[in-house]
Formats: C-alpha cells, sequence, structure tokens
C-alpha cells in the first residue's frame, strides 16, 4: 500500500511505501532569508514531514541538495551540520541547479527509513 500526503494536483508532498518515506524537494517558505535561514527552514519542513510519516533524522537513508550557487555552500553547509545528529550523518549529493523560482537558494529531497 502506498501512503501519500498532501496530495496536490502535481506532487504529494510524502510518499511511504514499504517502510520507507520519500519527500518531495523542499524548498524555503521565506525566499528573503539567505541561504542559512532558507536551509534551516527546509530542515524544520523536513522534520515535520518525517514526524507525520513516524520517523525522524536519524533514519534518513539519502539526502539530495540542490543549490542555486556554490558560493552559497559553506553557509548551507553550516546550518546542515548544526541539524544532523552525530553518527547520523546519511548518504549525501549536493549539485548546483537552477531552481525553479529565482528566489529559492535550496532545495532537499530526502528518503528515510519509517
Amino acid at each position: 500500500m502506498i501512503q501519500r500526503y498532501d496530495v496536490g494536483p502535481r506532487l504529494s508532498e510524502l510518499a511511504v511505501h514499504n517502510s520507507v518515506a520519500y519527500l518531495a524537494g523542499q524548498v524555503a517558505e521565506d525566499a528573503t532569508q539567505g541561504i542559512a535561514g532558507q536551509t534551516r527552514q527546509v530542515l524544520a519542513e523536513i522534520d515535520a514531514l518525517l514526524a507525520r510519516a513516524g520517523t525522524d533524522k536519524t533514519r534518513i537513508l539519502r539526502a539530495e541538495i540542490y543549490i542555486a550557487d556554490m558560493a552559497d555552500f559553506p553557509g548551507m553547509n553550516h546550518a546542515w551540520d548544526e541539524w544532523v545528529p552525530a553518527g547520523h550523518a546519511p548518504p549525501r549529493a549536493t549539485v548546483q541547479a537552477a531552481l525553479a523560482r529565482p528566489e529559492w537558494k535550496v532545495e532537499i529531497v530526502v528518503t528515510a527509513a519509517v
């Protein structure tokens, strides 16, 4: 069985199948903030979605980070490092990408065990 959460006409924010949670790419609600602020917002949204699925950031299997400007890489990493619990850093990829809106600085996708 597949459970979908926050289903819209184009995408769901979260799907759970076979005890794995798949999150859609998360972006900042307040895009006026800098990279650290946007990253913290995205990570808070990831925490909330993972909680809805009955899991948390210690069970992330993989993270994919899309960053609009690699000059922001250190600031994004600073927020990420504050967020990831010691001993639970997941496999991760970070790539530079043109995001859907120019004001977005970062988008993060995670997959986690439930």
